[in-house]
């Protein structure tokens, strides 16, 4: 069984070495010692959310402070082409579903995208708690799917905006795909650019009600594809980290 994984509250790790010590404590530390009551001899890792990796051992537990050794420091190298979910704003907690799953089948980057028919509106005070929320929500499930790096959470975008960053994608050699069940070439036809190219796949999922015919020609007219995701028609919350999990596959990450 994999090593649970805490999150270095502190940069630095990456300085460590085999043979160091390091001190968890802090809410990491009271996770550790208080909730998970972890004891001497268990072995733990530490992350830095930017791809470091310190497996190691525990020494000893103080209450909120694990006394930890050492035993080996591992720089998990960048994906690329890096995946990124562009996930429209949606009722409920669908949303943040689609952006647990998606941490957890390794998407590299979230982004929240203000459809036209998203019911829910991202604004003033609200905009920056339900951000908040996804940041929250990468950092659950990075951990619990024992990732070294924390997928960022950008800013949300307008369609006029993700029009714009698609086409600097595809000018820069990388992928934009859409999602839409009227499209008629499959996901597994889509263009997308080669294992260990450094440019990004944006894989767009709409609203509960769709995306928009306008917004679907304004991203097509940008370089977008739209393609099938399968036979049958997806949840908002459940289409992304699907088509994430197979493009991880066909660029070798599930090899």
């Amino acid at each position: 069984m994999s090593a649970p994984v805490f999150l270095a509250e502190a940069s630095g790790i990456d300085q460590l070495a085999a043979g160091d010590h390091y001190l968890l404590d802090g809410p990491e530390g009271r996770h550790a010692g208080v909730v998970q009551r972890r004891r001497p001899g268990e072995a733990v890792d530490v992350v830095d959310g930017a791809g470091v990796r310190a497996r190691c051992t525990i020494e000893s537990v103080h209450e909120s402070k694990v006394r930890l050794a050492v035993d080996e420091v591992v720089h998990e190298p960048l994906p690329q082409p890096a995946l990124v979910l562009v996930q429209a704003l949606a009722k409920g907690d669908r949303d943040e579903m689609a952006v647990e799953a998606a941490t957890e089948v390794g998407a590299d980057a979230v982004v929240p995208w203000q459809a036209s028919r998203s019911i829910v509106v991202w604004r003033g005070d609200r905009a920056a708690k339900s951000r908040a929320r996804w940041v929250a929500t990468v950092r659950a499930a990075s951990k619990q799917s024992r990732r070294a790096r924390l997928p960022r959470v950008e800013e949300s975008v307008t369609t006029t905006s993700l029009a714009a960053r698609t086409r600097e994608v595809v000018a820069a050699g990388g992928a934009v795909l859409v999602l839409h069940e009227s499209a008629e070439k499959p996901l597994a036809g889509a263009r997308v650019p080669a294992p260990g190219e450094g440019v990004e796949i944006l894989v767009v999922v709409g609203p509960e009600g769709g995306i928009a015919a306008d917004e679907l020609t304004e991203l097509e007219e940008a370089g977008a594809q739209t393609v099938l995701l399968g036979p049958h028609v997806l949840r908002t919350s459940t289409a992304g980290p699907v088509a994430l999990a197979l493009l991880a596959q066909r660029l070798g990450r599930w090899g």
